[in-house]
């Protein structure tokens, strides 16, 4: 890996061992906005310097093809890894700008299951943060009902978490999320650190609309 003089120094600053994701927000601060620089930092291959270049791409440089590659540049990392950048992507690069939006959008039926868990996890997160009056709802939940049992894990959870949330904040649609989740029986067995939140949907819709309700 061969690095210009600015990418040198600010990857040495970075300690696989020590730095933490509040570290790289700060210096991603500093940096501002630089793509060429976003590249370099990727082209490590090392999670870290990938989330900070991650905070300081161009989102106007975002095209199909370049979030393809750097898809098939996160195969390289841990599941859990995947999704923490594919999230930070979609938080801080993809959300931002009207026609990167609009790619999250379109990936509902992506060849690739990282696009597919984003275009599910951006529904749930609309959701989640509040917004509501969605005209999408009654067809995400077909699309859930006849696809999520033949999904990948990645993929289910993210279907999973926007039934929860509709199901929450979405009063006419809950009996139909409850459902859903009884249907496939879906984390149904899933032990949960005490004072967490399950993942088995009627018990999370349950909990979440008891503590709006109180």
């Amino acid at each position: 890996m061969s690095l210009s003089p600015k990418a040198q120094a600010i990857y040495d600053q970075i300690d696989p061992a020590s730095t933490k994701l509040g570290d790289l927000k700060k210096m991603a601060k500093e940096i501002k906005r630089d793509h060429d620089l976003a590249l370099e930092l990727w082209s490590s291959g090392e999670y870290l310097p990938r989330q900070l270049a991650v905070l300081v791409m161009d989102k106007n440089l975002l095209t199909q093809e370049v979030l393809d590659q750097l898809d098939a540049d996160m195969q390289i990392h841990p599941s859990a890894e995947q999704t923490r950048m594919m999230e930070w992507l979609m938080a801080n690069q993809l959300m931002k700008g009207k026609k990167t939006t609009a790619l999250i959008e379109s990936w509902a039926d992506s060849p690739r299951p990282l696009q597919r868990r984003t275009f599910w996890y951006h529904q749930g997160r609309l959701r989640w943060t509040g917004k509501t009056l969605h005209e999408n709802t009654s067809e995400l939940l077909d699309a859930i009902e006849s696809q999520i049992a033949d999904e990948v894990p990645e993929v289910q959870w993210a279907m999973n978490f926007t039934a929860a949330w509709i199901g929450i904040f979405d009063e006419p649609y809950r009996d139909r999320c409850i459902q859903i989740g009884e249907t496939n029986g879906l984390y149904k067995d899933e032990v949960v650190p005490k004072n967490c939140t399950p993942n088995y949907l009627p018990e999370f819709i349950r909990i979440e609309v008891g503590k709006r309700n109180q």
